[in-house]
């Protein structure tokens, strides 16, 4: 079969095509902006890739189009699939179709931590023989890729809320019918198709219903935005964290912890610092659990995990100073990654943080954004043109910056041996974490 992708260079689309063409399928794909290290992910699996939207990009013989939920009408591409009434469907739906629908789907959700959690939890797996396939929102450090079919009937996906299509507008994860469901947490997020947190709590509440009886849902303790959707109507086998298994750090930066539940403990080591990600190791391991693998089989694999792309990743120490690289957009994952890195490290803190998520460019959180950045000893915002509110009045202990050269210049001249930096960002920041590394690399 020939699928053509519109929208092929996203992560999960990506790894959309990815799967597509371990399954046999010859695969193209489009995209606004093809460039590395997607672009050449695809190309080395004989993709064709063009770049920009045009009617023409789809040959005649093409027998499916799947279209990204990026796309709406008025695209090129788009109108000349309902033009010429081409069989279409979005990436979820295929992946349910082709891939998950007779597997054991394991999916990871919430508003934060789900790449880090799928992570650990496909690792867990693969360390213990279980061979899953897997489709992970950012590249698993014990992975060189983002997806694969695997080699077994176990699926680990990260599920998150965002619409599907344009003509589908639930949630994506609502196709994934997973067996073993983890909730992370639930805050309000992704305000350009969520008015409010009762939006979001409405599709979660879609997603249990497709729970089967014998499935799991693993959940914090005590999270009311979470209990409330629990309330409308579960099914399954529900586990609280934190009651029906406790975790307690044994170290300052919860890079050591046990994990016990009535006469049974086991203590792990984890290669990450953060209370977040020991919470994030900890319902990674209990998912794990549903399908068989044992605590201190758990324990052993994430002794040696390894970060993904972008998760508060090291890049550099150069001259006594760290620089780290971290996804974090919402003020809780801000406030999350500023907490681990004050708790491990005994110099400054710099932040170097772009406002880029549609939420957090809307000034839905910008209220929030001064507590979240406290405890950091110095804050530096990119604050472009583009953003309508007012960064130097909501967080007047940061410097803020209309150009990230001016930025870049101001870090170096003010760094010292012991400072930690990280760079705050879901997107590209123009390059700033490789601009960072060179410039101090050249000191």
């Amino acid at each position: 079969m020939h699928i053509h992708i519109i929208g092929v260079c996203g992560t999960f689309m990506g790894g959309i095509a990815r799967l597509a063409t371990e399954l046999g399928h010859q695969v193209t794909g489009s995209d606004q902006q093809v460039y590395p290290p997607m672009s050449d992910q695809l190309r080395a699996l004989g993709i064709e890739l063009k770049e920009g939207y045009r009617d023409d990009n789809i040959d005649q013989s093409v027998d499916l189009v799947i279209i990204g939920n990026a796309l709406s009408r008025g695209n090129p591409e788009v109108e000349a699939v309902l033009n010429q009434k081409l069989r279409y469907c979005s990436g979820a739906q295929w992946l349910h179709d082709n891939v998950l629908e007779k597997r054991w789907v394991l999916a990871v959700s919430g508003t934060h931590g789900k790449t880090t959690t799928a992570s650990m939890l496909t690792w867990i797996l693969q360390a213990n023989g279980y061979q899953p396939g897997f489709l992970i929102g950012g590249v698993p450090g014990n992975f060189s890729v983002s997806a694969s079919l695997g080699h077994s009937d176990f699926f680990v996906i990260e599920a998150d809320e965002y619409d599907t299509a344009f003509f589908d507008k639930r949630s994506k994860f609502v196709h994934y019918a997973p067996n073993t469901l983890v909730i992370n947490n639930l805050e309000f997020d992704h305000a350009d198709i969520f008015d409010t947190l009762a939006d979001i709590q409405k599709q979660f509440a879609h997603l249990l219903r497709i729970v089967p009886g014998n499935g799991q849902v693993i959940i914090p303790n005590q999270i009311d935005a979470i209990e409330e959707v629990i309330q409308r109507g579960c099914w399954s086998d529900v586990v609280r964290v934190g009651k029906d298994w406790r975790y307690q750090a044994n170290a300052v930066d919860a890079s050591r912890f046990s994990l016990r539940r009535d006469d049974r403990e086991v203590h792990v080591k984890l290669p990450l610092v953060g209370t977040h990600n020991m919470q994030n190791a900890v319902m990674a391991m209990i998912a794990a659990f549903h399908v068989g693998v044992l605590p201190e089989q758990a324990a052993d694999a994430l002794a040696t995990f390894k970060a993904p792309k972008r998760r508060l990743e090291l890049l550099v120490e150069h001259r006594g100073i760290r620089v780290f690289d971290d996804f974090a957009h919402h003020p809780t994952a801000i406030k999350t990654t500023v907490d681990a890195l004050k708790n491990s490290e005994a110099g400054r803190l710099i932040v170097l943080l772009e406002p880029r998520s549609n939420t957090m460019k809307s000034g839905v959180h910008k209220d929030a954004l001064a507590s979240a950045l406290a405890d950091a000893d110095s804050v530096n915002i990119f604050a472009p043109e583009s953003i309508p509110w007012d960064i130097a009045s909501a967080v007047p202990a940061a410097t803020v910056f209309s150009t990230t050269e001016a930025m870049l210049q101001h870090t170096m001249d003010g760094l010292e041996p012991g400072d930690t930096v990280v760079i705050m960002s879901n997107g590209g920041f123009e390059g700033m974490q490789g601009r960072l590394v060179t410039a101090l690399q050249a000191t």
